[in-house]
């Protein structure tokens, strides 16, 4: 792919000025004669864009739904890349918009259809969307209920995986969306965890992750990758550099975080320390494999007992929070005590270790897996010894409990990593303001100087869209009656529904009393966590009677037609109670005002923003949610509706 610019270059000129003339001509001349639709939203946004790119600023880029966003940035980011001779880097908020961005219809095709040129963009996924070998062999030797199913797959894998054979040429495999069949429990006997060492792995350079890296790595234009993806990359780049690794993504133009309202949760999930009993136990004990002194034996022994006996009480001194997978841990002194007398342990066996090394007894790659592990555990543990306590949180994975400790400096992390580079960074999304301020965001995240805009959607909701909402004293409906309303909604539009939970636990909830009334008898039913979600996505839209149940979509669900002509909003989605958020509200001088109705409002205006997808788009929201009562929230709820949308009174039949 040569890096051609699509238009004549001229090096005495400023290219972001040349770029900006090229855009134009594509929004007034190319894109019209091909027969494409351009909006004046799209070319107020382009301008709004040149901007960022030229001063290597962030900018906010609030563009409601069908303004075309995309295609504007996309413009933008390509030709920087261009110039730069490094790629720009797409982040979306999960995996299920990189398919859509990359799939044969999507933005990036069309304009490569529309433009004649090539594009060069790549999917660099997160490495849990990847079959791993060894747990495949793991899983078809526990023979059970699923071993034919993972036979099946062991089977398909193509035949250098087995054989010391050369590769032609790359050759993608092993990605969770090749088994859309298999639902989420089992591919977590599959997928690639953060317990899996592939540095050790004998078999690395013939795993579909690796090759799939090698490749996105050479994009010339873009890398689409996920938010949570370029935190992994942000968050270990100076430890792989340390390492002699690569970091996950290679020097780049620019970024765009699609749907970047979503930025900063993803910035939680990776700028965290996890720690396991089982994973430290399988680690340390790698020291007991050799010819070791005694007093080192010893000491790893003590160590073992020291951290099943603290895991066993940060269990019983932990407990669940409702709509939330993260158990609140009750901190007590006795923790604490339990905590430093690890550490003390831990100590000694670094102590022991700088005498074992000098010896050449144990092997020098083991040694230092068990050092960086130890000091990563020293580390996260030392943080409770700090005025300014971290944010910590218990979970249970498939490995037993997990620590889980996040520092309260990711705002600084970001701050320094991501934000203080002369780089050009778009924040692109229908809801980055709250009240028409960006601040909310801003301040999450850490970022001092920024650009921002608004442009509204083009699309006439007053005409297309109907929104239902229980009346101020009947806000409170129980449970059966939201089942019985449910039932009359999926009547009236014959399914035709998305319904949205803020949680797994509803979801659950739901599904099991849908089953038990025999609702899921009259539609067909697709609810998140039974299959891969862009096969459910497809198979919504496909199937166009059918009713999708989700959790993760209230961004990104891009579903135009019929197949979408309902929304109902199970619950109004305020944050929950879990120790994120409550440090959070810790810092805030008014918690529900500043932190709790913000983010409701502005993922409520996402899952309102799934409904109209297109001009010709018509349905109907409905809005359940028990603080609707309260009249200051239901006021805060209207005001964020599209203007000139119809508001009616929800009456149970």
């Amino acid at each position: 792919m040569s890096n051609h610019y699509p238009f004549e270059f001229d090096p005495k000129l400023p290219f972001i000025q040349q770029a900006s003339d090229w855009i134009a001509d594509v929004f007034y001349e190319q894109l019209p004669e091909a027969g494409f639709e351009v909006r004046d939203e799209q070319i107020y946004m382009a301008f709004q864009l040149e901007r960022a790119y030229a001063e290597k600023q962030t900018i906010f880029a609030e563009a409601g739904v069908g303004t075309g966003k995309t295609l504007a940035y996309l413009l933008y980011a390509i030709s920087y890349a261009r110039y730069t001779r490094k790629p720009a880097i797409i982040a979306c908020a999960d995996e299920s918009l990189i398919e859509q961005l990359v799939k044969p219809e999507g933005d990036i095709a069309k304009l490569a259809r529309y433009l004649e040129f090539t594009i060069d963009a790549r999917l660099g996924k997160s490495p849990d969307q990847y079959l791993c070998l060894n747990k495949l062999d793991d899983a078809r030797a526990a023979f059970d209920e699923d071993a034919e199913a993972f036979d099946e797959i062991f089977r398909g894998l193509p035949s250098f995986v087995h054989k010391p054979e050369t590769m032609q040429s790359f050759q993608p495999y092993g990605n969770r969306k090749d088994y859309p069949s298999l639902n989420d429990e089992q591919w977590s006997k599959l997928g690639w965890d953060v317990f899996q060492d592939c540095l050790v792995c004998d078999r690395r350079h013939r795993c579909g992750q690796t090759l799939s890296r090698d490749h996105y790595r050479k994009a010339a234009d873009l890398i689409i990758c996920s938010h949570d993806f370029y935190m992994e990359h942000v968050w270990t780049y100076e430890a792989r550099k340390r390492e002699g690794q690569l970091p996950l993504l290679p020097q780049h133009s620019s970024v765009v975080f699609d749907e970047g309202h979503l930025l900063e949760t993803a910035a939680q999930k990776a700028l965290t320390y996890k720690l396991n009993h089982a994973v430290f136990e399988g680690i340390i004990t790698r020291l007991l494999q050799d010819e070791i002194r005694e007093s080192l034996a010893l000491a790893v022994e003590d160590a073992i007992v020291q951290s099943e006996h603290l895991f066993a009480l940060i269990a019983s001194h932990s407990k669940a929070v409702t709509a939330s997978s993260r158990k609140e841990v009750l901190w007590s002194p006795e923790l604490v005590r339990e905590v430093n007398r690890l550490q003390d342990m831990l100590a000694s066996i670094e102590e022991e270790l700088v005498f074992e090394s000098g010896l050449f007894t144990i092997d020098d790659y083991q040694l230092k897996i068990v050092e960086e592990h130890i000091e990563m555990i020293q580390f996260a543990l030392s943080l409770f010894k700090r005025e300014e306590k971290p944010i910590s949180w218990a979970s249970e994975e498939k490995d037993g409990l997990t620590l889980v400790i996040m520092p309260r400096w990711v705002k600084e992390v970001l701050k320094e990593q991501v934000f203080s580079k002369k780089m050009p960074i778009v924040f692109s999304s229908a809801t980055l303001s709250v009240g028409g301020e960006f601040n909310y965001i801003q301040d999450s995240l850490g970022i001092e100087q920024s650009l921002s805009f608004s442009v509204p959607s083009p699309y006439e909701y007053g005409e297309q869209m109907q929104v239902l909402m229980p009346g101020e004293s009947a806000a409170q409906l129980s449970w059966a009656d939201k089942m019985k309303a449910a039932g009359n909604l999926l009547e009236r539009k014959g399914g035709r529904t998305l319904f949205l939970f803020p949680s797994m636990e509803e979801l659950e909830r739901f599904r099991k009393e849908a089953d038990e009334s025999g609702l899921t008898e009259s539609y067909r039913f697709l609810f998140e966590g039974s299959a891969e979600i862009s096969h459910l996505i497809a198979e919504f839209q496909r199937d166009e009677t059918s009713v999708l149940c989700a959790v993760t979509l209230w961004e990104g669900l891009d579903i135009p037609g019929p197949s979408l002509s309902q929304v109902i909003l199970w619950s109004l989605p305020f944050p929950p109670n879990d120790p994120v958020f409550e440090a959070r509200r810790g810092d805030s001088a008014n918690p529900f005002a500043e932190i709790d109705m913000p983010y409701m409002l502005l993922r409520l205006r996402q899952g309102i923003g799934r409904l109209i997808r297109a001009r010709d788009d018509r349905g109907t929201v409905v809005i359940f949610g028990t603080e609707l009562h309260d009249n200051a929230v239901r006021n805060q709820v209207l005001n964020v509706l599209p203007e000139g949308v119809s508001v009616e009174t929800l009456t149970q039949k």
